[in-house]
């Protein structure tokens, strides 16, 4: 068995995914690469296939018909032979020394009676003409180099989130979990860090600056003027989101420290999907925002009043125009900060 599986989704990647494949090279055996070709069109299969020919015991190419990031992700783990799962995206790579910093800590939990649920490890935001990156760490909020539970857990900021970028989860705890991300769908990943997070126990977080998040590309789909685009998708993952905490409430309710950040987290998402439509600013959208609300509140009236009413959400749904601008003002302040977008 593998120790790692990484699963790299691609859709016409042929000009940046050999950047991508070349910083997870230096796992050696430890690790298979999953490069999942969603339904290209361009060379990114034929570049697959050329690192499989070199790499046959490393890298495996598996071609399917176009499905979106969640589909490919759904055959990462399906495929998946490794003890562990990562998901790095095609025009996103690791930093070496970290990575073989992350191999050691997996091959400890793999030779131990302890089990790791989740490896959790910073995330550097490499943004297109930033001369400083942004790292998004998390030793404040979390227990360093020591296995920990939800009760361990101390406050995130407001702004800090375990994203994809920052996460390993064990192969198998995905794979019983029953985690199936929609397809044809945008924004999967928050659904990716928010469903399995039920059924981790125990984690770990070793603070490298292990991934480079690429921000810069026009058609990315964290740019502002693509998000509010696909407004749709947005909301329909913001619904998914809602609706799993609503289903699954008891449980979630039973640790209050995994209460608190998948609250957080779900009030995070609500946040981003009004703000844009805020800045869209069309009757349309703003139709689409009260009907959000609506599907909240008559999902489940507590959780929307907390939502609806709380710190952040109240900011971002003032009324009027004026309203409307100081929320929009607020997520640039964020923008800025933050370094996302």
């Amino acid at each position: 068995m593998k120790l790692l599986s990484v699963a790299i989704p691609c859709y016409n990647s042929a000009a940046y995914m050999r950047k991508c494949i070349e910083s997870l090279l230096p796992g050696g055996e430890d690790v298979e690469i999953l490069v999942v070709n969603d339904g290209s069109v361009d060379e990114t299969s034929q570049i697959g296939r050329e690192y499989e020919r070199k790499y046959p015991s490393i890298v495996r190419v598996i071609d399917q018909e176009n499905g979106g990031h969640g589909a490919a992700v759904n055959t990462g783990i399906r495929e998946a032979k490794g003890l562990y799962f990562k998901v790095v995206d095609s025009d996103d790579w690791v930093r070496e020394d970290a990575y073989l910093e992350i191999l050691d800590t997996l091959r400890y939990f793999a030779g131990s009676k302890d089990v790791l649920d989740m490896l959790i490890s910073n995330f550097v935001y490499e943004k297109e003409g930033e001369k400083r990156n942004k790292v998004m760490r998390y030793r404040h909020a979390l227990p360093k180099n020591e296995l920990f539970t939800w009760k361990d857990v101390k406050h995130f900021m407001k702004g800090q989130y375990i994203l994809m970028h920052s996460v390993i989860f064990r192969t198998k705890l995905l794979k019983e979990c029953g985690l199936k991300l929609p397809e044809k769908t945008f924004y999967v990943d928050n659904i990716y860090v928010f469903e399995p997070l039920l059924q981790v126990k125990n984690m770990y977080y070793l603070d490298v600056n292990f991934y480079r998040y690429y921000i810069g590309r026009e058609d990315q789909s964290v740019n502002e003027s693509i998000m509010i685009s696909r407004i749709d998708q947005q909301i329909k993952v913001n619904k998914w989101m809602f609706d799993f905490y609503h289903e699954h409430l008891s449980e979630i309710h039973a640790e209050k420290h995994r209460k608190q950040y998948m609250y957080n987290y779900l009030e995070i998402i609500t946040v981003i999907s009004t703000v844009m439509m805020a800045i869209s600013g069309t009757q349309e959208n703003l139709e689409k925002r009260k009907e959000l609300w609506i599907y909240f509140k008559e999902k489940n009236y507590r959780l929307f009043r907390r939502l609806r009413y709380g710190l952040l959400c109240g900011y971002t749904n003032l009324p009027g125009r004026g309203g409307r601008r100081i929320s929009v003002d607020g997520y640039k302040l964020c923008r800025r900060f933050f370094k996302f977008n």
